[in-house]
């Protein structure tokens, strides 16, 4: 039982860390450009944020101001949810 404990906690120790690699950031700004092409847009906190190509870019616009939660992956900020704020 004691070998099993130690090999359970031995496991999730190691696996911890990347759980933290993955974790999804959220910021309040305003939309400085939108790119439909590039499946992108910048905000005005001057950083381009990368949409999956299902994205509805519908409402979205200079000036619009936004929530977004995004996960860095290789150094590119890839938003997982957007809302508009009222």
């Amino acid at each position: 039982m004691r070998m099993l404990i130690a090999t359970l906690l031995a496991t999730a120790s190691i696996f911890s860390p990347l759980n933290s690699w993955a974790q999804s950031v959220d910021i309040e700004a305003t939309i400085k450009t939108v790119d439909v092409n590039a499946l992108s847009f910048t905000l005005d906190d001057g950083k381009t944020y990368k949409v999956p190509e299902e994205f509805n870019f519908e409402g979205l616009k200079a000036g619009v101001k936004v929530l977004v939660f995004y996960t860095t992956v290789d150094g590119s900020r890839i938003v997982d949810d957007l809302e508009i704020v009222q």
